[in-house]
Parts: structure tokens; sequence; C-alpha cells
């Protein structure tokens, strides 16, 4: 049951209704997502935790380790509630060197779908994301031949939904002229809002935007006004950001990750602040 603290209600991802405060474990892995955590029992912690907050959508991928997050859900988590549904991605692969180079032809796609089926335990996956675009972000290109081959493992009875991340709109729209998508993961965050006209479109349709990085991933957010606000609210700077995400519009889900049990508790108690509407309009203002 979904805890009445958890901010944010709920949003319906096709016939699969999830918390928009959701947990991305990307963070459980060793330093740059490379290797085991340093505190296994402690990642475990942390996942059982979210569960416990009411927490039923986490954002994970077999490549976080690799093969290291999903392994931990599966311990910390399997069998899994009803209620509780696993996001996961495919379309890159890690490289010795910490890369992310990407792995998105038809092979390497079936492969990385089944990896995650059994490093999860499962036999049919919630939703699975496209990712495309590079470490430096969306790439313009292409991505019938990729999103055909999941649309495929779809009618196999391998994934139930579908979507993006790291999209372009032009590839948006070029996969929702092949298959419904019920998401787009891309960076979006208060300070990066290069997405506001896709976000906007999207929640006409229906479909959830999943911002990564909500909190500035490797360099944290940071902005005078945000600090402003967030003196005045006697709250932290991360909290409101959250806070402002959930507010900025109706389809947003939230994955902020973290390999702490306190942590997450801040962040979940944070993104339930109260803005006012002078707030809010202080805020908006932050990277336009």
């Amino acid at each position: 049951m979904t805890s009445p603290s958890l901010p944010g209600g709920t949003w319906t991802l096709g016939d699969l209704t999830v918390t928009r405060f959701g947990y991305g474990a990307m963070q459980l892995a060793g330093p740059w997502v490379m290797g085991p955590p340093a505190d296994h029992h402690g990642a475990l912690a942390v996942l059982r935790e979210a569960v416990a907050l009411g927490i039923t959508h986490i954002d994970t991928s077999d490549a976080y380790g690799p093969h290291v997050t999903n392994r931990l859900i599966r311990e910390a988590l399997h069998p899994y509630p009803d209620s509780l549904h696993i996001v996961t991605k495919v379309g890159a692969n890690r490289d010795q060197r910490g890369g992310w180079p990407p792995a998105r032809d038809p092979e390497s796609l079936r492969r990385s779908v089944h990896e995650n089926l059994d490093n999860l335990g499962l036999d049919v996956l919630d939703l699975v994301n496209l990712r495309l675009g590079d470490a430096e972000g969306p790439q313009p290109g292409p991505v019938a031949e990729a999103f055909e081959t999941l649309v495929e493992l779809q009618q196999q009875g391998l994934i139930r939904h579908l979507g993006l991340s790291n999209a372009t709109p032009e590839q948006v729209a070029e996969a929702q002229a092949i298959a419904p998508i019920v998401c787009v993961q891309n960076l979006y965050n208060l300070a990066h809002r290069q997405d506001d006209a896709l976000i906007d479109a999207l929640a006409e349709q229906g479909v959830a935007y999943v911002p990564f990085f909500p909190l500035g991933g490797f360099t944290p957010l940071q902005s005078s006004a945000l600090a402003a606000v967030a003196s005045r609210l006697e709250a932290a700077p991360m909290s409101v950001a959250l806070a402002w995400l959930l507010r900025r519009s109706p389809n947003i889900l939230l994955i902020p990750g973290t390999s702490s049990v306190a942590h997450l508790r801040e962040n979940v108690a944070g993104a339930g602040l109260a803005l006012s509407a002078d707030d809010l309009a202080e805020l908006d203002k932050v990277g336009r």
C-alpha cells in the first residue's frame, strides 16, 4: 500500500500504476557505476526501505555495475510485491574504462533483455527504455531498427511496455509511429530545461516524463534562486528542487538515487514541501 506521506500521488504507465516518487538504483553500484557497492548490506537496506516507504517504481539497468544493481534488487526484494514495478533500460554496455558504448543492434538488445530478466528473476519486464544518444546527451539519428527489435520482444511476451531514454523529440515521434510508448527518460532538472516543450506535449498525450539526474547528477545543482527559496523555507536546496519537479507537470515521475537510507527518507520528505506561487515563479526563472 502506498504510504500516505509519499508525495506526488500516482501515475499510470500503460496498465501499471506507479508512485510518482520513485527510486533510481544506479548509485547502489560502486564508484562511477562500476563494480559492487562498498556496503552490500546497506544497499539492500535502501531497496527494502524504498518499498517500505510505499515506493512502487524502481528504475535500474543491467548495465549498472554491470549486473550489480539488478542482482541487488533481486536479493533484496524477490519475490516482488504485486504493486512493485521495475523499469529497466537497454541500448548501452559498459567497457573496462567505465564508458557507455552503444549496444543497439538487434543481437545486443535481445541479449540485454534476457540478461535483465535473468538478473532480476523475472519472466517479463514491466517496462524497457531504449537508451539512445551517448554520454554527451541525445544525438539525432534513426531509431526504427532498434525500437522494432524491442517491439518484437514485446510481442513475444517478454516486455509489457516500452519507452525511450536520452531521446530527441524527433526520435520520440519516430518511435511512436511504430508502437506506443509510455515514458521518456531524459536529462532534466531545475537548471536544465531544454525539454520543456517535450514535457508539455507528452503530458497532453498521457505519456510520462522521467528526468534523470533530477538533482544535477555528478555535479549537484547550484543556483542563487534555489538557495534563496530553500533558505526561506528552511529546507535543503535539493528538497526544493525535487518539490519543484513534482509541481512542474503531473506527468513527471521522480527517480532520485541514493545509497543511504537516511538520504532516501530526506528525499521523500523534501519532495513533499509546499511551494507557494511566489516560490514557483522564482524557481521557474532558473534555467530559462
